[in-house]
C-alpha cells in the first residue's frame, strides 16, 4: 500500500561510477539511477532490487486505466470490482473499543461522495492521509446505513498531473507497484516507484540487449525485448501491456526451461555414473519381487522397468517418482534398493523426519532380513555407542541398507559404496543437503520421492530437468477412504463414531493443527486434547500421544505401541502427515481442518484404509467457517485423485507454497503463473529443449548464450541435484 510521505531529499550524494559497471548499463547498481542514490538503494536491495536490470523487472502489479474508472453517481452495488477516483474531503477515527474502532475517510469526484472504513493497520491509515490529495479507491461497494462504501479499499495516490490525466477524455493508464512501509518512508511508494521508473527507462534507452532468438519473437509475434519493458511500465492501450507481459513472461519460462534442459543435455551426455549390471533371473532382486506379501500393480512394474533402464546405463539417474498416496512408492524403493545390494552397492533413505525413519525401519529391515540383507538405521539422537557401532557398519560395507534422516549427511558417516541415494519426502530437504548425499558416494543414482501429486504444469517448473515416473493406480487391496465434514460443534458425534469403530478392534488417529504458525501452541493443543479425551469422551480406551518434541526413544516407544495396537488412538501433531503405516488404522479425525492445506490433507486421510478395513476421514471444523473454506474442503468430499487435489490446491493458493519445494539454484519465476500461463510454459518448453538438442552450447544465438551465463552460469552445479 502506498504512503503519503514526501520523499526526502537523499543527504548522501552518490559514489562515483565503477569502471566495470557502464552508466546504463543491466548491470549498474540501482543507486546510480536518477532518483535513487544511496538510501533508497539500500531500501530497494532488500527486496532484492539491486541494479537497473533488477529496477526494470519489479513490474507493476496491476493498471489504473482512466476507461474503467466510474464516477461516484454511477456506482451500483454488484460483486465487481470498480475504481473510484477523488480527492479526500474528511478523515476520522471512530469509536472506543478495541473491537469498534474503525477509521473512515472520505473522498469526492464532483458527483458524490465515497467513504473507505477501515478495521486494521488504524494507526498507519490515520497518518496516511491529507485533505485535498488525490486517490484512488479500488474494491466492491457495499451500503450502509443509506450510504456508499468501501472497506479496505487497495488505495493509490496520486499526483495532480496523474489526476488530470484520469479525468481527461483521452485513455490515461497508470501503473501501481507493489510497495511496503519502508519504502514508502524512503518516498518509494507507488508514485515514487513511477518517478525513478521513468528515470532508469531513459537510462537504459538504446542498451537493453535483445535475449531471445528472433525466429521465437517471430513465431509468437512477441515485441523485442526494450519495447516490451517500456510498454510494461508506461503503456498508452491495454493491449500494450498485455502483449509486454506476454513477451517477458515467455522471456521467463524460456530461460527456466532452458536451463533445465541444458542440466538434462549434460546429465545424459557428460557425466559417466554406475553401470548396474541387469538383474540375474534367481538373483536378489527377483526373489525381493516373489518377497512382498501382495502382488505388484502394473503401475509399480512400469516404474521398477524405467528405474532398471536409467540404473543399467552409463549415466547417473536423476529421476522422480511422484505418486498419490497409497500407490505404493515403498514397494518399489525396496525394489530398487534390491537392484543396487544386488549390483554390489550400498542403498541410502534420507528422510524428513525421525518417524518418517522408524517407519520405514520396521517396514524395510524385516522384509530385507529374510533376503539376507542388513539393514542399518541412523538418527540423530542415538546414543554415543550405538551411533559408533552403525557408522562402522555403514563404513565397512556390512550394512547393506541405511535408512536415516539428515544424520545420513553429517561428519563421520562414509559410505563403502553407495549405489542409490533415496530422497523421501525431497522437498522437505534444502538442496545443498541433498548434494551432500550425492557426495557420499561416487555418482550414485538419485531417486527422489513426493507423496505430494503436482500438477503438471507445475512440474515442468519444479522439476523439467528430471525423468518423471508416476504412480496413480491404487493397489488392490487399498480400499476406497470416505470423506466427511463435521461441524465443531458436534464433536460428541466424532467421539461416539470413534468409539463404534474401537469396539471393532480398530484404530484411530486424532491430528491437531498448527495453531498460529507457532510449534508451541501447536503442542500445547495436542498435549491438552490427549489430557481431556483420556479422561473424558474416550476413557477407558489406551491414548497415545506424539509430537516433534519428543526425543528419539519416546517416538520409536509410541509408534512401536500404536504398530503393535497396544495403543488404540494416537493423538498427533501434523508429524503423521506422511510415511506412518499401520494396516489396523480406519479413521482419522482432523481439528480444525480448514488451517490446512488440501495436499496436506490429503496426505493426512491416506493414513487410514491401508489394511482390509474401509477408512473413514473426519474433517472437524470451527466456525466461523468461510463459504471459500467450506468449498474448498468439498473438493475433499468429492475426490481421492491426489493430482485434482493438487490442481485445485494450486488454483486457490497460487504456486507460491509449491514453489518453497524448488531446486535452489534454478531461475525465479516472479512473472509467469504455472497454472494460468500453462500454454506458454509448454510452449517455451518445446522451444527450449528443442533449441538446446540443436545447439547444446548455445552458440546459434550469442546474445543468448550471454545473459545465460551472467544470469545463471553460476548457479548451474546446484542444479545438477534434483
Amino acid at each position: 500500500m502506498s504512503a503519503v510521505n514526501k520523499p526526502k531529499p537523499d543527504p548522501t550524494p552518490p559514489a562515483p561510477r565503477e569502471a566495470n559497471h557502464p552508466h546504463g548499463s543491466p548491470d549498474t547498481p540501482v543507486q546510480y539511477v536518477p532518483g535513487v542514490g544511496p538510501q533508497r538503494g539500500r531500501q530497494l536491495e532488500r527486496i532484492n532490487v539491486r541494479t537497473l536490470e533488477d529496477l526494470l523487472y519489479y513490474l507493476p502489479r496491476r493498471y489504473l486505466d482512466r476507461s474503467l474508472i466510474v464516477p461516484v453517481r454511477a456506482l451500483t452495488l454488484s460483486d465487481r470490482e470498480v475504481t473510484v477516483v477523488g480527492k479526500v474531503s474528511t478523515f476520522k477515527t471512530i469509536g472506543g473499543g478495541p473491537l469498534s474502532r474503525r477509521f473512515e475517510v472520505e473522498i469526492a469526484d464532483g458527483t458524490g461522495f465515497l467513504r473507505g472504513v477501515f478495521f486494521q493497520g488504524l494507526h498507519w491509515w490515520s497518518k496516511a492521509f491529507q485533505r485535498g490529495q488525490t486517490v484512488a479507491f479500488s474494491g466492491k461497494v457495499s451500503l450502509y446505513r443509506d450510504r456508499i462504501q468501501m472497506v479496505h479499499p487497495a488505495v493509490d495516490f496520486l499526483d495532480e498531473e496523474e489526476r488530470r490525466g484520469m479525468t481527461a477524455r483521452t485513455g490515461t493508464i497508470i501503473s501501481l507497484y507493489s510497495s511496503n512501509d519502508a519504502l514508502a518512508r524512503a518516498g518509494l511508494d507507488s508514485r515514487g516507484l513511477r518517478k525513478i521508473m521513468a528515470a532508469a527507462v531513459n537510462l537504459a534507452r538504446g542498451k537493453i540487449p535483445e535475449i531471445l532468438p528472433p525466429e521465437l519473437r517471430d513465431t509468437y509475434g512477441l515485441p523485442e525485448r526494450e519495447e516490451a519493458l517500456v510498454q510494461a511500465h508506461f503503456p498508452q492501450k491495454e493491449k500494450d501491456w498485455k502483449l509486454a507481459l506476454r513477451r517477458l513472461k515467455y522471456e521467463e519460462v524460456f530461460l527456466l526451461q532452458l536451463s533445465l534442459a541444458l542440466r538434462q543435455h549434460r546429465r545424459k551426455t557428460r557425466e559417466q555414473g554406475i553401470a548396474f549390471p541387469h538383474p540375474q533371473p534367481g538373483g536378489l532382486t527377483a526373489r525381493a519381487a516373489r518377497h512382498f506379501p501382495f502382488e505388484l500393480t502394473r503401475g509399480q512394474r512400469g516404474v521398477l522397468t524405467e528405474i532398471r533402464q536409467d540404473m543399467e546405463s552409463p549415466f547417473p539417474m536423476n529421476r522422480l517418482l511422484q505418486g498419490d498416496v497409497g500407490s505404493g512408492k515403498t514397494a518399489v524403493v525396496m525394489a530398487a534398493l534390491a537392484m543396487a545390494v544386488e549390483g554390489g552397492y550400498q542403498g541410502a533413505v534420507m528422510v524428513p523426519t525421525e518417524v518418517l525413519a522408524e517407519q520405514h525401519f520396521r517396514t524395510m529391515d524385516p522384509f530385507f532380513a529374510g533376503l539376507g540383507v542388513p539393514v542399518t538405521l541412523l538418527l540423530g539422537g542415538l546414543p554415543a555407542a550405538a551411533r559408533r557401532k552403525r557408522l562402522a557398519e555403514i563404513a565397512s560395507g556390512h550394512a547393506r541398507v541405511v535408512i536415516g534422516t539428515h544424520a545420513l549427511i553429517q561428519e563421520g558417516v562414509e559410505f563403502h559404496n553407495l549405489g542409490l541415494a533415496v530422497v523421501d519426502e525431497q522437498h522437505r530437504f534444502g538442496v545443498a543437503q541433498r548434494l551432500e548425499l550425492r557426495r557420499k558416494g561416487e555418482r550414485p543414482d538419485v531417486l527422489v520421492l513426493t507423496a505430494t501429486p503436482i500438477p503438471r504444469s507445475l512440474a515442468l517448473t519444479l522439476y523439467g530437468d528430471l525423468d518423471v515416473s508416476l504412480l496413480k493406480e491404487r493397489p488392490k487391496q487399498r480400499q476406497p477412504i470416505v470423506t466427511r465434514i463435521l461441524d465443531g460443534k458436534r464433536r460428541d458425534d466424532l467421539y461416539d463414531f470413534l468409539k463404534t469403530e474401537l469396539r471393532k478392534e480398530r484404530q484411530a488417529f486424532i491430528v491437531y493443527p498448527l495453531v498460529e504458525t507457532s510449534e508451541k501452541l501447536d503442542l500445547q493443543a495436542a498435549v491438552e486434547a490427549y489430557g481431556k479425551l483420556s479422561q473424558g469422551p474416550l476413557h477407558p480406551y489406551r491414548l497415545g500421544l506424539l509430537h516433534g518434541r519428543m526425543s528419539t526413544e519416546e517416538k520409536e516407544a509410541v509408534m512401536a505401541d500404536y504398530s503393535a495396537h497396544r495403543l488404540d488412538v494416537l493423538v498427533s501433531t501434523a508429524v503423521v502427515e506422511v510415511g506412518i503405516d499401520v494396516p489396523n488404522a480406519s479413521v482419522m479425525a482432523v481439528m480444525g481442518a480448514q488451517r490446512f492445506g488440501l495436499s496436506q490433507l490429503h496426505q493426512l486421510r491416506g493414513r487410514v484404509g491401508r489394511g482390509q478395513h474401509r477408512g473413514v476421514c473426519v474433517l472437524v471444523v470451527d466456525p466461523p467457517m468461510t463459504r471459500e473454506a467450506r468449498d474448498r474442503l468439498a473438493v475433499l468430499e468429492a475426490t481421492e485423485d491426489g493430482f485434482a487435489i493438487a490442481e485445485e490446491d494450486l488454483r486457490i493458493r497460487g504456486g507460491g507454497e509449491f514453489f518453497g519445494t524448488r531446486q535452489s539454484g534454478a531461475p525465479d519465476l516472479r512473472l509467469a503463473d504455472p497454472l494460468a500461463d500453462r500454454e506458454l510454459l509448454e510452449s517455451a518448453r518445446t522451444d527450449a529443449f528443442a533449441w538446446v538438442a540443436r545447439d547444446p552450447e548455445l552458440e546459434g544465438f550469442a546474445p543468448l548464450r550471454r545473459h545465460f551465463e551472467r544470469a545463471y552460469g553460476a548457479k548451474m552445479e546446484l542444479m545438477d541435484v534434483g
